[in-house]
């Protein structure tokens, strides 16, 4: 693509066909983990004594700019930082600003993030500022203890400051929810009556089986967390009107509008019904290793070729070779006679 430079001024040359996959799927989205690294320890998502990745490991945030950057030449259109927790980087906002640039050539379309809030009072005006339009929050319930048990760590004031802020900045919030059984499940009506009230939209989310969460095949496994949406939507169903709307927002959520609320309802189902069918994404963890898809645990390693060279053409084509091995779907399954989760590793390192 016309227009799309590096940080040091010099234009990203690249061959001008997009990244298309085996399956005939253009690639237009990326999800960047930008830290494995979280103040948080979610249940669902992580053990409570978690090793993280050398910090030299990393990427560093120039090099995220930089690949991120050869991306948005080849076509994406749509970049998420994650994490872990992303804000909880050091001098993150450095790496948002100036990927921003990429909004104002008109080059990318939307530069977005993943949070679970805890530090977005901080930087909610500047992301506004950068051109971030909309985020998501990572919010289970909204319960004070029940939240503090989730996160482990967590505190839900400094969360719904954090939102508030970030609507007081402009920015659309969407509040995403981990279904989990026996939990939050008896939450869905409050999580829709507290979103309508503030203007936030809801997404709730199937649990997925990804990295040890502490007593994996024990005491607490995904198998009792496991709560099919398909069941709590027909549950919902019968309290409010639910109804069905093409609303896109590029990602894999399907949508309704709740007409007494007045807000669309999310549900993201990659065990009930998955959306790989219509899969644009990739996804980029903080070490440069790059995952075609979620539930797969092939990757590409970017790292190497772009520290190898300063000319970009060895990191597009380990770029493009990667897209070429993009499978049809993921294989998640959460089965009580599976002991251990479908995928090793965990969500925080691949980015949420």
């Amino acid at each position: 693509m016309d227009g799309v430079v590096r940080t040091d001024g010099a234009p990203v040359t690249v061959r001008p066909q997009p990244a298309v996959d085996p399956f005939g799927r253009t690639i237009t989205y990326l999800r960047v983990s930008v830290t494995d690294r979280c103040d948080f320890r979610c249940v669902y998502c992580m053990a409570e004594d978690m090793t993280f990745l050398p910090k030299r490991d990393l990427l560093t945030l120039e090099e995220l700019d930089r690949v991120c950057s050869t991306f948005v030449a080849l076509g994406v259109r749509k970049l998420r930082l994650t994490g872990g927790e992303p804000l909880v980087r050091r001098n993150v906002m450095s790496l948002v600003r100036s990927l921003s640039r990429h909004l104002k050539s008109g080059a990318l379309k939307e530069l977005t993030l993943t949070t679970n809030g805890s530090q977005l009072a901080k930087h909610a005006a500047e992301l506004a500022e950068c051109g971030v339009r909309r985020i998501n929050v990572s919010l289970d319930t909204l319960d004070p203890a029940r939240f503090t048990e989730l996160t482990r760590w967590g505190k839900l004031d400094q969360v719904l400051d954090g939102i508030a802020a970030a609507k007081a900045a402009g920015i659309h919030v969407k509040i995403n929810a981990v279904a989990l059984k026996g939990v939050n499940d008896a939450e869905f009506d409050d999580l829709i009556r507290w979103c309508g009230t503030h203007g936030h939209d809801l997404c709730l989310i199937e649990v997925m089986p990804m990295g040890d969460i502490d007593g994996e095949g024990g005491a607490r496994t995904r198998a009792d967390q496991y709560l099919p949406l398909s069941l709590a939507r027909a549950d919902l169903a019968r309290r409010w009107t639910l109804e069905d709307t093409d609303y896109r927002t590029g990602g894999p959520a399907r949508y309704v509008n709740v007409r007494e609320a007045g807000i669309r309802l999310g549900f993201i189902t990659p065990l009930t019904h998955n959306f790989c069918e219509s899969c644009n994404r990739v996804r980029l963890t903080c070490t440069g290793q790059l995952f075609m898809c979620l539930g797969q645990e092939d990757a590409a390693d970017l790292r190497a070729p772009m520290r190898a060279s300063a000319d970009d053409a060895p990191l597009v084509d380990a770029i493009r070779e990667a897209i070429t091995r993009k499978p049809k779907g993921h294989d998640f399954v959460i089965d009580r006679r599976r002991s251990g989760p479908a995928v090793p590793r965990h969500m925080s390192v691949t980015g949420g």
